[in-house]
């Protein structure tokens, strides 16, 4: 009957269901979150406005990336009546690629991601640089903790700085591998002339790596090869 049919709203589908948005609950899910935010990174830097990123593994398990694009957006939007950042970390399909001057080309779940990462991390926390200010606003399982708030005046560079704990409710296990993220984050840097990528681990052992390739495809052509004897010496791309 009518009575059997349920509606989730927000973020709701995204908890209920985890393995619609991100492929599991396990390890390929867990690091899949890492990738949605990264890959909104990279889509500043396609937009020619990045050209830094900066991934950190804490003892705690939680993730903090840092770019150095524009920043996400902080005014409020009209029709919603929330700052721009609010709306993409709460709402599904919200963000700058579905038209418009926003991105021309991106990747990641258009939309879906950042929101996706947010309903599924225990605690989320965004600060932006830009508009002469430093925003930041907290949020808890997908909600809002707290207001967007200028928490101080900022002169220095433009960028967004996104940290979250996944939530040990939704995933098996909080083990991040730096092994699969250096092997992500290195195909990324070879895919996006130009731009360094830096993966840092506070983790017992505290091992850092550091990407950037002027060369993009020719240097991942370079990199495959390396322990083999190639029939054309000079690489052809075009």
């Amino acid at each position: 009957t009518a009575q059997d049919i349920t509606v989730l709203e927000g973020l709701e589908p995204v908890r209920k269901r985890p393995g619609m948005y991100i492929g599991s609950t396990g390890a390929r899910g867990l690091h899949h979150l890492v990738y949605e935010v990264v890959d909104n990174a990279v889509d500043e830097a396609l937009a020619g406005h990045c050209s830094e990123i900066t991934v950190t593994i804490a003892p705690d398990s939680s993730i903090t990336v840092v770019d150095d694009g524009r920043g996400i957006p902080v005014e409020i939007m009209d029709e919603q009546g929330l700052p721009a950042v609010t709306v993409v970390r709460t709402k599904l399909h919200a963000g700058g690629k579905f038209g418009g001057d926003g991105y021309k080309v991106s990747g990641g779940l258009h939309g879906v991601g950042v929101s996706v990462v947010n309903a599924l991390s225990e605690w989320l926390v965004v600060e932006i640089c830009r508009d002469g200010k430093r925003w930041r606003q907290e949020f808890e399982r997908g909600a809002p903790k707290s207001e967007l708030e200028a928490v101080e005046d900022s002169t220095g560079p433009t960028g967004t700085t996104i940290s979250f704990l996944p939530d040990s409710t939704v995933f098996d296990e909080l083990e991040w591998s730096s092994q699969t993220l250096v092997q992500r984050l290195r195909e990324t840097a070879f895919l996006t002339q130009g731009l360094r990528i830096a993966l840092a681990d506070e983790r017992a052992g505290g091992e850092t790596h550091e990407f950037c390739f002027d060369d993009g495809i020719r240097d991942f052509v370079k990199f495959i090869n390396a322990a083999k004897d190639p029939v054309h010496k000079h690489t052809v791309y075009f």
